[in-house]
């Protein structure tokens, strides 16, 4: 059983299948999934690091694991602004706790 409450993906996106964590941008959830998996790591990193800025917490894990997240955190980091010290502190948490 999961404690996420995640959002479901029919709700998550607008007509035009823009999810809400991409209101800046003019981009389809189904090209931004492309772009976390790009192979350019650099676009990948900037792709995660809007993730984590803008989308829920719990949605984030929709998308990406938290080992995913530790294995790009520092292409990740400089993308996070203020939302850094939280995600520091989640990835810290789970590792103390043996979370994934």
């Amino acid at each position: 059983m999961s404690l996420l409450n995640r959002t479901p993906r029919e709700r998550m996106v607008d007509p035009q299948g823009r999810a809400y964590f991409l209101w800046d941008s003019d981009v389809t959830l189904e090209r931004f999934v492309e772009l976390l998996q790009h192979p350019e790591l650099e676009t990948r990193a900037y792709a995660l690091g809007k993730l984590l800025r803008q989308a829920k917490p719990d949605d984030v894990f929709t998308f990406v694991s938290p080992a995913e997240i530790r294995e790009h955190w520092p292409r990740i980091e400089p993308y996070l602004g203020r939302t850094r010290a939280f995600w520091r502190w989640v990835l810290d948490t789970w590792k103390e706790q043996g979370v994934a």
